[in-house]
């Protein structure tokens, strides 16, 4: 691992998920955000796509963006937060703590996902989720909405309620290579409908 490129790699998600929220809900900015990741995952030592895949070209499927699935959560603190170990795709197990229940609505269907803090150094914020898209456009292991530790975080609207933009859901590393191990949406974060917004998956 060169710790330099990983630290590089790091940088460049943050600054594009900075110009994300800085665009807010205009579609300009998410695909610009588009723009920065294609080139990442094409190009950097870094990538979770294999090394014989990428290309300067490389070009992620995506569902065409949608701002309906743009929402505010309410994020609403768990009583008594449980510590637990969120199971990877393969082996091994990333401890967090339940940091709270997200909750939004969309078209009269209320969504509800915990958002989980990773009990390590730092900590941060992490809300993957599962949804009716997932074994077949998306991974069957579901996909990521913020995970702020790799700096995917949309910020928080002037009423201090979580952007919850599916539009910018992307896939865990595993999902493009099993060589990588991640950690899984748990049960109780399932989407029981069809999110079609954000990353599908890479034809083969």
């Amino acid at each position: 691992m060169d710790v330099l490129e990983l630290a590089a790699y790091r940088r460049e998600v943050a600054e594009a998920y900075a110009a994300a929220r800085a665009a807010g809900a205009e579609v300009e900015g998410w695909r610009a955000w588009r723009t920065r990741r294609d080139r990442l995952i094409g190009t950097s030592a870094e990538s979770p796509l294999p090394a014989d895949r990428r290309s300067p070209s490389w070009r992620t499927p995506f569902f065409e963006h949608d701002p309906t699935w743009r929402l505010a959560g309410v994020l609403e603190p768990v009583a008594d937060p449980v510590g637990f170990d969120i199971p990877h795709s393969g082996s091994g197990a990333t401890r967090f703590v339940e940091a709270g229940v997200l909750r939004a609505v969309r078209g009269g269907v209320a969504i509800e996902l915990t958002a989980f803090w990773l009990d390590a150094y730092g900590g941060g914020i992490f809300v993957p989720f599962r949804d009716g898209t997932c074994g077949a456009e998306t991974y069957g292991g579901g996909r990521y909405l913020l995970d702020t530790v790799k700096g995917a975080d949309l910020g928080v609207d002037a009423e201090g309620r979580v952007v919850m933009d599916f539009n910018y859901a992307y896939h865990p590393s595993c999902a493009w290579d099993p060589s990588w191990s991640c950690p899984l949406a748990p049960p109780s974060n399932v989407v029981g409908v069809r999110v079609e917004a954000g990353e599908q998956l890479p034809v083969g």
